[in-house]
């Protein structure tokens, strides 16, 4: 699969285009997920990777178990409120830009847990960007979940993350 190339001006042997639409481009095809993984919906993140559905055509051809060098967050399945200060830590400690993927109706809402001990929904502490739905969801939407991380990575300036709006969502969930 051949990227296509960002708009910019192309000749015999040169190409000029804005430094943002490269560096898009190459985020886009470079995502490398930390799986956080605690229930059934880890099993259809598992067969994402496998050659039916080849996680490696996105961009994510290596699975990373560091959060320092992972850039996207891939939460699949039930978080229990025990465990949420971990996942907060997880998160906090992934370097800039990050992104992160609600799998699941456990991750997004607490699915048919609705107890004293399940965390309804993981943005209650920390910010999600793409909500995968699904009890477990399919391969196919775990991977229409990444396809629209891959369109927020390829749209988002360089400098967005620098802007006061960013830092003032990661201060309402209490990250500095």
């Amino acid at each position: 699969m051949d990227a296509e190339p960002p708009e910019g001006f192309e000749g015999e042997g040169f190409f000029a285009t804005k430094l943002s639409s490269v560096i898009g481009m190459a985020r886009k095809f470079s995502l490398w997920p930390l799986p956080f993984a605690t229930s059934c919906c880890g099993i259809e993140f598992m067969a994402v990777l496998n050659p039916t559905y080849d996680a490696s055509r996105f961009g994510m051809e290596r699975n990373s178990f560091s959060p320092r060098q992972a850039d996207m967050l891939m939460v699949c399945g039930t978080i229990s409120k025990k465990l949420g200060p971990v996942l907060k830590q997880v998160y906090t400690q992934m370097a800039e830009p990050k992104w992160v993927i609600a799998v699941g109706a456990c991750a997004s809402s607490g699915g048919i847990f609705d107890t004293y001990s399940v965390l309804q929904g993981i943005d209650k502490i920390i910010p999600v960007d793409v909500y995968v739905p699904g009890c477990p969801p399919r391969p196919e939407q775990i991977i229409e979940g990444v396809m629209q991380v891959q369109a927020l990575c390829e749209g988002e300036s360089i400098r967005r993350r620098d802007m006061p709006e960013y830092k003032n969502l990661l201060e309402s969930y209490g990250i500095n």
